[in-house]
Formats: C-alpha cells, sequence, structure tokens
C-alpha cells in the first residue's frame, strides 16, 4: 500500500514520512478509524528505523490526524475533507492591463531560449566564483551572536538602523551632503523605484532619461503609465543641446539618470557635463532620480561624485542603488537616499506593501560591511573584473566590424553595428553556434536601437569570451559583410 513512498536527500526522513501519511489521510487514501501499520511493520516494509515512524505517528497525533488506542494501535481520526465542485476559470480575462504589460516586457519570458553550454553575455550579474563566503559566513555567525533574537524578528520599514547610519556615512565619503537627508532600505533597486513612482504626484505624466537607459526602469515608467523623452548618449554623457532642447519645450515630473557606468552603454558622465545637468535642471525646477549603478567598479582615473554631491544642500536629487551588481544580488538590499520628508512618507509606502526589508539580510550585509570585508573584496573584484574588461575591448575591436563601442569600465560593453544590421536576426544567427547576447534595442525609449548589444562579460571565463566576441564578429561578417 506504501510503495509509493520515496525519499528524498537532505530532508529529515520522519517529516518525509508524516507528509506522506498526511497526503494520503486528507487526500481520503486513509479512511476514518483505519488501523495504520505498527511503527514495526512500516519501518520494515519502507526500509526505515522504527524511532522514525514513532516520531512521525506522534507528530500527526499531536496535529489530531491519527490517534492512538493502548494495546490495539494507531487509527486514522475523522478528518473533514470536502471538496466543492470543479470549476475552469479563465485567469487570462481576469488579469489587468499593468499585469498583461509586465508579462509582455519579460525579457526572461520572451529572449531567446538558451542553454548551459551557451556562451552567453546576457548577464551583468557578478560572478558568484568572486563572492567572499568565509567572510560573509563569519558576518552572519557574529551579527547572529550579538542579536540573533532580534534579526529573526519583525524588523522597521524604514530599515535597519545600523545599516541605514553606515550608509549614510557612506554616502558622505562620497561627497554627498547629508543634512536633512535620510534612507529608507528596499528590497534591491527595483522595489525603490516601485515605491517612488507609486508615491510621487503624476502631475505631467511624463519623464526624461537617457536613450538608450536601464529596461527595468523603463518597464516600471511604462507600467505606470509615463510618457518618456529619451537624452542621446555622447562619449562622455548625455547630449546638453538636446536635453536643454527638451526641458525648454516640455514640463517632467523627474528626471532619471545614471551617471557612472550607464547601463547599457556603460557610460561616465563628465565632471564638467554632471555640473552642467544640475544647471539645468535646477533652472527648470526638475527633481532627478539618480541610479547609483556599479559607482564602485571604476578601473582607472578619478573618482566622480554622484550627482546628489552635486546637489550640495538642496534636495532635488533622489539616490537609489544597491551592492547587487557587485557584491551578493541575492540579499536584495538597496536603498534611497533623499530628503527627510519624503523619507517620511515614503516609509508608509514600503510598510503598506512588504511591511519591511528582511532584518536578517540587513543585519549581515551590515556586520560584512562594518567588519571592512568589502574593501578587501572590491579590490579583488576590480582586479578580475578589470581584466575581463580590458579582454572584452581589445577582441571586440579585433573581431567586430563595430561601428561604436562605448563602456568606461563595470560589468559590460555596448556596440554599436551599422544600422542595416538587424541585432534581433543576429542574435538569432549567433544562438545557433551557441551565442547569445542582450538586444540593445531593448534598452531604447524610442525603439531606435535595432543596430545595438549589450555584452556583460562578468561571470564568463576569459576564454570564453574570447571565443564568444569571436564568433559574434564571424557571423556579422558573414551575413552583413565588413
Amino acid at each position: 500500500m506504501f510503495n509509493d513512498f520515496k525519499l528524498t536527500e537532505g530532508r529529515p526522513v520522519y517529516i518525509q514520512l508524516k507528509e506522506y501519511l498526511k497526503r494520503m489521510i486528507t487526500n481520503g487514501h486513509l479512511l476514518e478509524h483505519q488501523k495504520l501499520p505498527s511503527t514495526r511493520e512500516l519501518s520494515s516494509e519502507l526500509f526505515i528505523s522504527r524511532n522514525t515512524v514513532l516520531t512521525a505517528y506522534a507528530d500527526l497525533e499531536q496535529e489530531g490526524l491519527i490517534y492512538a488506542i493502548k494495546g490495539k494501535g494507531n487509527f486514522v481520526s475523522h478528518v473533514e475533507i470536502f471538496k466543492s465542485p470543479s470549476i475552469q476559470v479563465n485567469w487570462a480575462d481576469k488579469l489587468n492591463e499593468q499585469t498583461l504589460l509586465a508579462e509582455k516586457l519579460d525579457l526572461m519570458k520572451h529572449g531567446v531560449r538558451r542553454n548551459n553550454d551557451m556562451i552567453s553575455f546576457n548577464s551583468i550579474a557578478p560572478d558568484e566564483k568572486l563572492f567572499d563566503v568565509e567572510n560573509f559566513k563569519r558576518a552572519f555567525l557574529n551579527r547572529m551572536a550579538i542579536e540573533g533574537d532580534i534579526v529573526l524578528n519583525y524588523g522597521y520599514a524604514k530599515g535597519y538602523k545600523p545599516l541605514i547610519e553606515y550608509l549614510l556615512h557612506y554616502m558622505e565619503v562620497k561627497g554627498v551632503n547629508i543634512k536633512d537627508k535620510d534612507i529608507l532600505i528596499t528590497n534591491g533597486f527595483t522595489e525603490g523605484l516601485d515605491i517612488l513612482l507609486s508615491s510621487l504626484g503624476k502631475k505631467h505624466g511624463r519623464i526624461i532619461c537617457e536613450n538608450p537607459t536601464h529596461h527595468s526602469a523603463l518597464k516600471l515608467f511604462r507600467m505606470h503609465g509615463f510618457e518618456i523623452d529619451g537624452i542621446d548618449m555622447e562619449d562622455d554623457g548625455v547630449n546638453l543641446p538636446m536635453l536643454e532642447n527638451l526641458l525648454s519645450k516640455n514640463n517632467y515630473d523627474f528626471a532619471y539618470l545614471i551617471p557612472s557606468y550607464h547601463n547599457p552603454t556603460g557610460i561616465v558622465t563628465s565632471s564638467e557635463k554632471r555640473i552642467k545637468i544640475m544647471e539645468l535642471f535646477s533652472t527648470y525646477q526638475v527633481p532627478i532620480i539618480e541610479d547609483g549603478f556599479n559607482e564602485e567598479l571604476r578601473y582607472s582615473g578619478a573618482h566622480l561624485a554622484p550627482l546628489a554631491a552635486f546637489a550640495g544642500s538642496g534636495n532635488n536629487v533622489i539616490y537609489t542603488s544597491s551592492f547587487s551588481k557587485i557584491l551578493f544580488p541575492g540579499l536584495r538590499v538597496g536603498w534611497i537616499l533623499a530628503d527627510k520628508e519624503l523619507i517620511y512618507y515614503l516609509e508608509s509606502m514600503k510598510r503598506a506593501r512588504t511591511i519591511h526589508t528582511s532584518t536578517l539580510d540587513q543585519a549581515v550585509l551590515y556586520q560584512y560591511l562594518n567588519d571592512g570585508y568589502f574593501e578587501k573584496y572590491i579590490k579583488k573584484a576590480r582586479s578580475v573584473y578589470k581584466k575581463k574588461y580590458e579582454l572584452a575591448v581589445h577582441y571586440c575591436k579585433k573581431y567586430i566590424p563595430l561601428k561604436r563601442l562605448t563602456g568606461d569600465g563595470g560589468l559590460h560593453l555596448f556596440i554599436e553595428l551599422e544600422k542595416s544590421i538587424d541585432s534581433r536576426e543576429l542574435l538569432k544567427k549567433c544562438s545557433q553556434k551557441g551565442v547569445v547576447f542582450a538586444l540593445g534595442n531593448d534598452f531604447y525609449t524610442d525603439s531606435s536601437g535595432n543596430h545595438t548589444m549589450r555584452l556583460g562579460f562578468s561571470r564568463l571565463k576569459e576564454a570564453e569570451i574570447i571565443t564568444g566576441i569571436k564568433l559574434i564578429g564571424e557571423t556579422v561578417k558573414k551575413y552583413y559583410g565588413g
């Protein structure tokens, strides 16, 4: 009768047996008052220890699913099993427009299918082989020893206070005036931006950003119903005349900018342009959401202060960031730095949505950062990624007949091909040879990037980078010349 019981490695056997018998009872396969096999019989039949069966039976009795009669054995209790008439709901008809749009814009579902044998330039996530696992374990154990009972309980919507204080200091070191500023901890950058879009008023229903820009941000802007105006990117940042022209003609609720290691172009906006950008947005009274993307991954040159630092004592810049692309993306810890009054209201929105970000994740991240492990890790990561970056740049220039290559650092490069080349068709041809990349057009506000691609190299081995780039170049030359 119990011949379909199968053990799974890694889980206590008594729990698996208890769940199996519970399922048999609730599905009606074991009937009310039916006698169960003795512990000795069942252990022999299933080749498990008698103590395992004893523990499983004890748990089932405690849950009221079985009862014991001394000297007679264990029996199935009365369990209410009610199954309503089966109906089939057409859930597609129940979905709202925002959900359907989210599915339509889901690149994970609608991109080119790939397998593990492919060389994939899609990802710009950090290489997990670099993760500082041992020191993370130490940080975890240290924090649990200090306040394990606290961090496993409910936390605060605003965030874990020691981490907030650490990040305020971290931003102050970057040159940001933190007077009258505060921080809200979020589940990564994406939730932070979503909270902002849900909280800020849509007076004009229009935003301005770089073109191309972060696909996840574009997706959220569209899902929240914003019209989007994009500014072309030059090698040192946005096209200033175009920016000024758009600001003079239209009213915007806010701007969204990624000044450092821009996603997807990898461009770092020059200090001169940062000053001019701040002057223009101050003149036209447009607040800025700054995405502090990968600021730590500079491989050469001086550090450039974020726009939030250029704002001085002003409060027109909302800074959002996370350590996801350089540290541990699985922790999903990000933050928003903004005016104290704005954070006061964002805290309530956060509480209404997700109560709070995992206190355990925040606390362990704080301990890791506070113990100085991050500084050591980032030095190692920079060294490894710099080598991959320089390798990718060299071989892109060598093998791919490109029109333009951008990327001043970070974990990716952006390539513009001749406009006659359709990168979607190119991707299909490359995937047949075992290489995939991110379509550049997915990052454009106006679908003008059909001839572009983003190459993420962070998770690839050096040999894979060379082979993959060479295959892309050969495919371009074979089908499009060059």
